[in-house]
């Protein structure tokens, strides 16, 4: 993991802590507050290592960073000089505009590309020297996987804070299963709309479960 990355990994981590704990920054519960930056720690570090891990079973490599936005417009000249960080302007300004009613979590994308070994293995499993979207699709889908798997296992162990974390993997699945720009869901609707469709309808039945029953 280059040091690049681990920086943008650091600032999706503050990023994500601030935007789900605007409540306890504004009554200055510090204790929760670093709670919940822990939470946006583990939900991240899993989500990004399990995508590693698949990426690397494709003979590919996943970066990640920090959502940029550099196009806002359907005309060619509709671009933005430098690419600006939307994965911190979008989820600290729409939080704060609605006082943390809706903490948006869309703070990084990734990027996959295909390692030089599996050219080599062009007549064997794969049939592509480069990454497909489907694969592609495949490398996002397991990072929301993971973020699903973290809240079905939570739900079993009694606590609090089990429970909260859980909850919070929920929304960051949700949030990031958009197909928005270079969202982890804008990646695997184009990659594969079923396997979207699919994680769709399990993170919704999760969505409801955190929403209406806890």
């Amino acid at each position: 993991m280059k040091d690049k990355e681990i920086i943008q990994i650091i600032l999706a981590i503050a990023t994500l802590g601030i935007v789900y704990g605007f409540n306890e920054i504004a009554e200055m519960n510090l204790n929760a507050l670093s709670a919940i930056i822990g939470f946006s720690a583990i939900i991240i570090g899993i989500n990004i290592l399990s995508k590693k891990i698949v990426a690397s079973r494709l003979d590919a490599d996943v970066e990640h960073e920090i959502w940029q936005v550099k196009r806002f417009g359907f005309h060619p000249g509709d671009n933005f000089k430098k690419s600006i960080s939307a994965g911190i302007l979008i989820p600290l300004f729409v939080t704060l505009v609605t006082l943390g009613s809706i903490a948006p979590m869309t703070v990084m994308t990734y990027e996959t590309r295909a390692l030089k070994r599996r050219a080599a293995k062009r007549f064997g499993p794969y049939s592509f020297t480069e990454m497909t979207d489907f694969h592609n699709a495949l490398v996002g889908a397991i990072g929301i996987i993971s973020c699903l798997l973290i809240t079905f296992l939570t739900y079993w162990i009694p606590g609090d804070s089990w429970s909260a974390i859980g909850k919070m993997a929920t929304f960051y699945a949700f949030y990031n299963l958009l197909p928005i720009s270079k969202l982890d869901g804008s990646q695997i609707f184009f990659g594969s709309r079923v396997l979207w469709s699919v994680l769709a309808v399990i993170t919704l039945i999760f969505m409801s479960y955190a929403i209406f029953l806890v």
